[in-house]
């Protein structure tokens, strides 16, 4: 209910394909599977017995060449030590969110850190407010490309932290579509882990996983 409107089943931004719903638990693969069978029929109701059936692949590659492709991309640093893992979200919130991003010196990749914040959600129900939900470095690529970077910092107990940082892009150009997502987001990750110094103050080479 939102404003004493059921809206069931409610759109809303989580991995269950864009809907909610409140009748499934561990819903997110079968509304995904559910949502492109329906996009697949209706894609193909009008293909002629014996013709090709139009994919998945022939969908996206559609959508993009019109609209423009994001790239997602995770990469998970797991049991850092706690006071480490605090260090480098310290770094961030002071020295970007709080601090002035035009004093960051520009490097070879071009990429550009435009702005800082820190996300915060208010709900529109009950107006109860979330805090410290993540820290977000906004950039530009050359081409005038957004892209951005969100820390979060989850598990710092005695075993540990685990950061993790969320990477975005934005790409126009058709050519790069074809792109794997680790490949085509290399640049803006080696860039803001520098600007974090995540190697520096946590000793780590690399993350432990990438998804």
């Amino acid at each position: 209910m939102f404003g004493k409107t059921d809206y069931t089943p409610f759109l809303c931004g989580e991995e269950s394909f864009g809907t909610g719903s409140d009748h499934i638990r561990e819903k997110d693969g079968l509304w995904a599977v559910l949502s492109w069978m329906s996009i697949l029929m209706k894609a193909n109701e009008d293909t002629p017995a014996g013709e090709p059936l139009v994919g998945v692949k022939d969908i996206v590659t559609k959508h993009w060449a019109k609209y423009g492709r994001h790239f997602y991309c995770r990469y998970d640093y797991e049991a850092v030590d706690s006071d480490a893992a605090n260090q480098v979200m310290e770094l961030v919130r002071n020295e970007f969110v709080n601090g002035d991003v035009t004093s960051v010196l520009d490097d070879d990749s071009g990429i550009k850190l435009t702005s800082a914040s820190e996300f915060a959600y208010t709900d529109p129900v009950d107006g109860s407010q979330t805090s410290n939900q993540g820290l977000i470095l906004n950039f530009e690529y050359p081409n005038g490309d957004p892209s951005r970077v969100v820390f979060r910092l989850s598990g710092t107990g005695s075993a540990g932290a685990t950061i993790r940082m969320y990477l975005e892009r934005f790409e126009r150009d058709e050519s790069k579509h074809g792109e794997s997502a680790p490949q085509a987001l290399k640049s803006l990750a080696e860039r803001a882990l520098s600007l974090v110094k995540m190697e520096e103050m946590t000793g780590r080479e690399g993350p432990t996983v990438i998804t």
